[in-house]
């Protein structure tokens, strides 16, 4: 995967937790300004971890769902999750080295 991937509700557990490899989910609206912000970044991790680790974007909007059932009370917010369970949790715009370190860091 190459760029990310918009999942829905019904995708959520398809797509995410059986992935083979780790995903981040990026819980996201199209009005939230610091989540337009960090698209273009994810977008550039997608391609640079692609293999290693799929990004993919929920939005909260179109997706109750997967907002409630993560406690989602802020975007963004990024979820990573391995072997269909959660292991990061990141609230907020992250500068491009930083997303950067937290993929590292959950893929070791």
């Amino acid at each position: 995967m190459s760029e990310p991937l918009a999942v829905n509700d019904d995708e959520f557990d398809q797509i995410v937790l059986q992935s083979e490899i780790p995903v981040l989910v990026d819980f996201w609206a199209p009005w939230c300004q610091p989540c337009l912000m960090i698209a273009p970044i994810l977008d550039e991790l997608a391609e640079e971890f692609s293999g290693r680790m799929n990004i993919v974007r929920v939005d909260v909007d179109q997706n109750l769902k997967s907002a409630v059932k993560y406690s989602i009370m802020a975007i963004p917010s990024l979820l990573i999750f391995r072997n269909g369970k959660l292991i990061t949790n990141v609230v907020g715009a992250k500068r491009k080295q930083d997303l950067k370190q937290i993929i590292d860091d959950a893929l070791k």
